[in-house]
């Protein structure tokens, strides 16, 4: 089955948390603190892969976790950081945020593109000694990874997009100039996805051809399978737009030429506007004459006409030579610009600092805010400059503040999860 569009969970990993540790060794008085920093959680990267040509793969499997970054130890080691996932999708996926839609990546090149962005090793407690602060017992969590929900979409990168109505001939022409073999029947929407083709015109020159399949009348409003195919014109330098000539289906050539280009206009105003060249197939089908007055129409509309009949070859090498001078000609395949930063919104940055305050039989409890939990894990509730530490977190965060809107008073009790205390201003 072909699948094109598919819908996935991202979860970078997160990075470790700093250690707590005092240097112990014979002979060595006050040694200090030595505690190590957290490793820098995994990153998850996208990669593109000439090996695959649908989205499949993400069909079932919906989400996608890089590994967490280890812990720092004692003696000033640092913990190990986690390596990232790379995950390979196929050459020309756009990777979109599901929130916004917005553009965060075109995976068309070589290289390998951050999505979401592992969180950093938090520190050791050997980083918060200093003069006045001599036995620090306490050291910084890890930041959370990046997680966030991404939309791919696959639009496929060709040189050449072939169109027209079902049946008029178009995975005839891939077949005869390429080694693509698609299927090929007298039926309409004989085929179900689209096909590329390599044609090569010599050495150290070739360009793809993609078989764009059911385009019909209201394609651009999803009739027939146009709409789930039309993303893949998109990329195209240049559209071939083949037309039946002898009519055989009962259908005038020139108001199906007509019909598609409307269709195209109402997917994409800037697709409309593409370059098209246009061939006329199925000669072999009616007379000379009709096929001269088809010419002369599309000629003066300022077209290029080409007449073949491709199961036989006959006119495809002059149809072939004039692709390749004209895409010589045109700018290389449309790649899409980023519209948003990779990692700029990912949804865990904007819950990192959320919470709720609430007030039941006079005492406070401030509750959804599971951030927190990575730095009461860190804090010694006997050691007095490790509670100075956790009463600073509170502030910064708005934690006090909101206490202080919500009526709390000295000598009241505060819930923050599981952790109990007295409020003193």
């Amino acid at each position: 089955m072909f699948i094109d569009v598919a819908k996935i969970h991202l979860k970078a990993g997160n990075g470790g948390n700093g250690c707590v540790s005092f240097h112990r060794e014979k002979y060595v008085a006050a040694g200090g603190p030595d505690g190590g920093d957290g490793g820098r959680g995994g990153n998850i990267v996208f990669k593109a892969d000439d090996n695959l040509s649908t989205l499949a793969d993400f069909r079932y499997k919906r989400k996608y976790e890089a590994d967490n970054g280890e812990n720092g130890r004692t003696s000033r080691c640092t913990g190990k950081s986690a390596d990232d996932l790379v995950i390979r999708v196929p050459r020309g996926t756009l990777i979109k945020d599901a929130e916004s839609e917005k553009i965060i990546a075109d995976i068309s090149g070589d290289e390998e593109i951050i999505i979401a962005r592992g969180g950093n090793g938090g520190f050791g407690n050997q980083h918060f000694a200093h003069a006045t602060r001599q036995l620090p017992r306490f050291a910084k969590p890890g930041a959370p990874g990046d997680e966030l929900d991404v939309i791919l979409e696959l639009k496929l990168l060709a040189d050449v997009g072939l169109i027209g109505f079902p049946n008029v001939g178009k995975s005839t022409l891939v077949s005869v100039v390429s080694e693509a073999k698609p299927k090929i029947a007298n039926y309409h929407f004989t085929t179900l996805t689209p096909v590329l083709g390599v044609v090569r015109m010599g050495e150290g020159s070739s360009f793809v051809m993609a078989d764009i399949p059911g385009l019909i009348e209201g394609a651009g409003e999803g009739v027939g399978l146009g709409h789930e195919f039309l993303r893949h014109v998109e990329r195209c330098r240049l559209l071939v737009h083949i037309i039946d000539v002898s009519g055989s289906e009962g259908r005038d050539p020139v108001e199906d030429f007509n019909t598609i280009n409307n269709e195209l206009k109402k997917f994409s105003e800037e697709l409309s506007e593409r370059q098209q060249i246009v061939v006329a197939n199925k000669c072999d089908l009616t007379d000379d004459e009709t096929v001269e007055k088809v010419r002369k129409h599309f000629t003066d509309s300022g077209y290029e006409f080409f007449a073949i009949m491709a199961p036989i070859k006959e006119g495809t090498s002059e149809l072939i030579n004039h692709i390749a001078a004209t895409l010589a000609t045109l700018p290389p395949v449309k790649r899409y610009e980023s519209e948003i930063e990779p990692y700029e919104t990912h949804i865990v940055k904007k819950e990192l600092r959320t919470f709720t305050v609430r007030t039941e039989n006079g005492e406070y409890f401030v509750e959804n805010c599971d951030w927190i939990e990575r730095i009461m894990n860190t804090v010694d509730p006997d050691d007095y400059e490790s509670l100075q530490y956790f009463e600073r977190v509170l502030r910064s965060s708005g934690i006090i503040n909101a206490l202080i809107r919500a009526g709390v008073q000295e000598g009241d009790i505060v819930h923050v999860n599981d952790f109990e205390f007295e409020y003193v201003l």
